[in-house]
C-alpha cells in the first residue's frame, strides 16, 4: 500500500532513516517528536506521518505509542524479539526460559519470550476477560507481532540478578545472569513445568556456574524452601560443603518437597529438611 502522499512518505522515510542511523528500531512516539523536532518536522504532521507509515507497513503498532520499523521490505532485520519484549513493558528483563535458553543451558527452544517485571501488565488478552488464575504464579501475556509474550511479576526487591547483554548488533537488552536464572528455576518451577530441568541444568553445566554467586543469590531471595533445594542439589552435584554453609544454616521450619511440582513421597534429608521426591 502506498503512503497517502508523496511528502508524507519523504518525510517518514526520512525520520525512520535517522532512527536507524541511530542504529533504533523500535521507538516511541515521545521519541518520534523529538527527533522529528531535531529534522524540522513540524509536530502538527506527526501523527498523519505515523499514521501513512503504519499504513504502507513500514512500521508496525506495538501497542500505544510504541512503534516496531519493519525493514524486512529493504532487506533489513526485523527487531528482536527479545528487544520487542523489554519495550512493550518496562521496566523488564528477559528471564526463564527465554534466559535459559540464551545462556545456552537448555537445548529447547522456547516458543514462548519469558520476561520479569514488577509492573502490573494488563494485555489485551486480559481486557478480553482471560486472567491470571487463582494461586498461580502472577503474570500476563501478550500477543504482539507474532511473538506470544509471557510477563511474570516480581516484587521490586526481588528485581535484580540482570545485565545488559547484546542480543544482536542493533539490540541491547537486559536479561537475568546465569546464576539469577538458575535461581528462578527453584523459585519459580512451576514455569519449568518441574524442577527437573534446573537441576538438569546445573548438572551439566555446574561448571560454567559461579556457584558462590548462585548461593549469595538464593540468601539474598530469602525463602527459606528455596535456601534449603539449591543447597540440597548442590550437595548432591559434589559442591564444597563449605560453600554451602551459608545455606545449610538457614532456619526453616518443617519439610519441603524437593520438586513442588511432584509427588509427595520420597526420603526425608534431614541436613536440608527436604523430602527428595526426584529420587523415589
Amino acid at each position: 500500500m502506498a503512503l497517502t502522499s508523496s511528502y508524507a512518505r519523504r518525510t517518514g522515510i526520512h525520520l525512520l532513516d535517522a532512527f536507524l542511523a541511530r542504529g533504533q528500531r523500535i521507538f516511541q512516539s515521545t521519541e518520534a517528536a523529538a527527533l522529528a523536532q531535531e529534522l524540522g518536522i513540524p509536530a502538527a504532521t506527526l501523527p498523519r506521518v505515523l499514521h501513512d507509515l503504519a499504513a504502507s507497513g513500514w512500521i508496525r503498532r506495538a501497542r500505544r505509542g510504541l512503534y516496531l520499523i519493519d525493514e524486512t521490505s529493504r532487506g533489513g532485520p526485523a527487531p528482536h524479539p527479545f528487544a520487542v519484549a523489554t519495550a512493550l513493558v518496562e521496566p523488564s528483563a528477559i528471564s526463564h526460559w527465554s534466559a535459559l535458553a540464551h545462556h545456552g543451558l537448555t537445548t529447547q527452544i522456547p516458543r514462548v519470550v519469558t520476561a520479569s517485571t514488577t509492573k502490573d501488565v494488563v494485555t489485551p488478552r486480559m481486557r478480553g476477560g482471560d486472567a491470571t488464575p487463582a494461586g498461580a504464579i502472577p503474570s500476563s501475556t501478550w500477543d504482539v507481532d507474532g511473538l506470544t509474550i509471557r510477563y511474570i511479576r516480581v516484587r521490586p526487591e526481588q528485581f535484580w540478578g540482570i545485565e545488559e547483554v547484546w542480543v544482536d548488533e542493533f539490540s541491547r537488552v537486559p536479561i537475568t545472569d546465569r546464576e539469577r536464572t538458575l535461581l528462578d528455576g527453584f523459585v519459580f518451577s512451576e514455569v519449568f513445568g518441574s524442577i527437573h530441568e534446573v537441576v538438569g541444568a546445573l548438572e551439566e553445566h555446574l561448571a560454567e556456574v559461579d556457584v558462590p554467586r548462585l548461593v549469595a543469590y538464593a540468601v539474598r531471595y530469602g525463602k527459606a524452601a528455596t535456601i534449603k533445594r539449591v543447597g540440597y542439589v548442590l550437595e548432591q552435584l559434589g559442591v564444597e560443603l563449605g560453600l554451602l554453609t551459608p545455606l545449610r544454616e538457614a532456619p526453616v521450619r518443617g519439610y519441603r518437597l524437593l520438586d513442588p511440582q511432584g509427588p509427595d513421597r520420597g526420603a526425608y534429608v534431614s541436613a536440608w529438611h527436604i523430602r527428595d521426591n526426584l529420587a523415589a
